[in-house]
């Protein structure tokens, strides 16, 4: 199948006039029809993802790219499609504050999303080594006040940001964030220490690069 045939099944199902298709891609009724016919075969990408979200399909779909993905899910039962969603990047951890993405989150990680988390950030340094978190590997939080005791923990301490697993002894009013590295020292605060730390929540998946 074609990109046009594509084109014109997808206006067909949704009972779409050529004219209309092409006043809500900015084009003409003209045009429309050299696509579908295969007149014009070198679409713009921007048309391309214009028609992708009025027939809510992947711009890979029109363009005919994903035959062979599925043909490969049909084929082996211990493959399947990942499904993606954007998650907001904010920024870097363990090397000063985090860095707060506007309203418009345009800074984003695509991932799976059966990721249970809110944001992700990248993490800098070696102090999470044994928790196999490397220097440049993104870590996806999800955003909770207070987590337990091991979890690992996206804290804010003053103005620093860190990724420590996280001990909280309410009774002795300390809290310990230990590094997963024996080259670095356990963090302890205590009593009026522990006003200038806020957690942001916790770490629940990362990526690495290969």
């Amino acid at each position: 199948m074609t990109i046009g045939n594509r084109i014109k099944n997808l206006r067909v199902q949704r009972n779409l006039s050529q004219s209309e298709l092409a006043e809500m891609i900015g084009t003409i009724k003209q045009t429309i029809y050299k696509y579908e016919t295969g007149i014009i075969t070198n679409i713009p990408t921007d048309k391309i993802t214009q028609l992708a979200k009025i027939f809510k399909v992947s711009p890979a779909y029109l363009m005919g790219w994903d035959n062979e993905e599925e043909n490969i899910f049909d084929k082996y039962d211990n493959l399947s499609p990942i499904k993606l969603k954007k998650f907001p990047m904010l920024g870097e951890i363990a090397c000063g504050e985090p860095i707060w993405a506007n309203e418009d989150r345009e800074s984003y990680v695509m991932a799976d999303m059966d990721i249970n988390a809110d944001f992700c950030l990248t993490a800098k340094g070696d102090s999470m080594i044994n928790a196999r978190i490397y220097d440049g590997d993104i870590v996806f939080i999800r955003k909770m006040p207070i987590v337990n005791n091991g979890d690992i923990a996206a804290v804010i301490i003053e103005n620093e940001a860190t990724l420590k697993r996280l001990y909280y002894y309410p009774d002795k009013n300390k809290l310990i964030l230990n590094p997963e590295n024996p080259s670095f020292e356990p963090l302890v605060y205590t009593n009026e220490e522990l006003n200038t730390i806020r957690i942001l929540g916790k770490a629940v998946y990362f990526m690495s690069a290969l």
